[in-house]
Parts: structure tokens; sequence; C-alpha cells
């Protein structure tokens, strides 16, 4: 039983941000240190259940037309930090996953879908006000999971790349 368990994998879902870079990288250090494989999720948010976005008759072309950007996007995440830390060799062999829905929710059914044995996630670290009314995604995740949940900040620094 042991050895199935070395097998799950660690979720880790991801936003662009680099809060979720700095989470991709804690989870790949972690993950070669188990010999845990990784799975890195973006969730395209539904338009449907967007508040301020109306739901139309060529909907589906809409989203299919925003899956696949995303699915650009997280090819380009993926290629980007792979090029930055190529000491993470895990990082090659990470499974990417695209799904559509509401965040927090299909973080949850994918961790369960895929067996996780964990989440690792970043986070902004929002306090007072915006968190009251944002709200935090990693939060709801930490409260609702049934497995360990990590949350992973980054220090707020100027990127780099901006000019």
């Amino acid at each position: 039983m042991a050895e199935q368990k070395e097998k799950l994998p660690i979720l880790v879902p991801v936003d662009f941000s680099v809060y979720a870079e700095a989470a991709l990288l804690c989870a790949a250090e972690l993950a070669e240190m188990i010999g845990a494989p990784l799975a890195v999720l973006h969730v395209v948010h539904d338009l449907g259940e967007a508040p301020g976005y109306y739901s139309v008759k060529g909907r589906k072309k809409q989203l299919r037309r925003m899956e696949d950007v995303a699915a650009d996007m997280l090819d380009e995440f993926m290629n980007e930090i792979r090029k930055a830390h190529p000491e993470r060799h895990i990082l090659e062999n990470a499974e990417t996953l695209l799904v559509v829905g509401l965040p927090v929710n299909r973080i949850l059914e994918t961790a369960e879908k895929i067996n996780a044995r964990m989440i690792v996630m970043g986070s902004q670290g929002r306090t007072g006000l915006k968190h009251i009314m944002l709200g935090s995604k990693a939060e709801q995740v930490v409260n609702l999971s049934p497995i360990p949940v990590t949350i992973v900040k980054a220090k707020q620094e100027k990127s780099k790349h901006k000019e």
C-alpha cells in the first residue's frame, strides 16, 4: 500500500500569477523529494456562472475560444517556468490539466478525480476589507478539502520582466 501511495500526485492550481509560480516551485521541490508526480491545473472560469457576464447563444464558441487561449497561456506559463528552473526536472513531466467552471469547485473535483495526495496553491495573503469583500479561493479550498492543502505565499517584488 505504501508503494501505491508514492504514485499519488500533488495538485497545483495555477492562475499564471507570481503566487502560482511560487506554489508550483514549492510543489515541484516537494514532489521530487517524495517521488510524487505533479499535476498542474488551470480553471477557466465559466462565463455562465460569472457575475456581470451575459450568457449568449454563441456561448459555446466563446467558451471554446477562451479554452484555447487559456491552454496557450498554460503552455507558455509552464515553458517559462521550465526554462527559468531547469534544475526542477519534475516540471518536464508534469501533467497539465485545463477545466472549465468555478475555480474552487473544479480544484476540489480535480483533486478527487486524480486521487491527489495534496493540493499546493499560492495565495496573495489579502487581509482586512479586501479579504472580506473578495474572499479567498485558497481559504475556501483549505476549508472544503478532505486532503491536505499547503498555501504558499510569494514575496511581493517588482517583476524584473516589466519595462
